[in-house]
């Protein structure tokens, strides 16, 4: 697999694909074209690279943080954040490392 490597892009879906699993650790490859959320409140930890393109992360509270190509992020359980806006051109390309103790 190459982590840039995606032959069809949905502008309505995100593409989620599952690169690894264990007992406390998920890790996953999010394609991301312009798509937002909803509110997040995990149970696990959250270990966010952005490979490529440009996101708004918007936590409880009205406090963002921008992330361009190659900045990583932590967010911790429980705390509540949603995906403002991701960039389509280019797609934003996420390396997410779900973990727990």
């Amino acid at each position: 697999m190459n982590i840039y490597y995606f032959p069809f892009l949905s502008m309505q879906e995100e593409l989620v694909t599952a690169l690894a699993q264990g007992r406390h650790v998920r890790v996953e490859r999010i394609i991301s074209t312009g798509q937002t959320s909803d509110w997040y409140d995990q149970d696990e930890a959250e270990l966010v690279i952005l490979i490529e393109g440009k996101a708004i992360i918007e936590y409880e509270g009205g406090r963002t943080r921008v992330l361009s190509r190659g900045d990583i992020l932590l967010i911790l359980p429980h705390e509540k954040h949603r995906v403002n806006y991701t960039s389509s051109e280019p797609a934003c390309i996420w390396i997410c490392v779900f973990f727990s103790e």
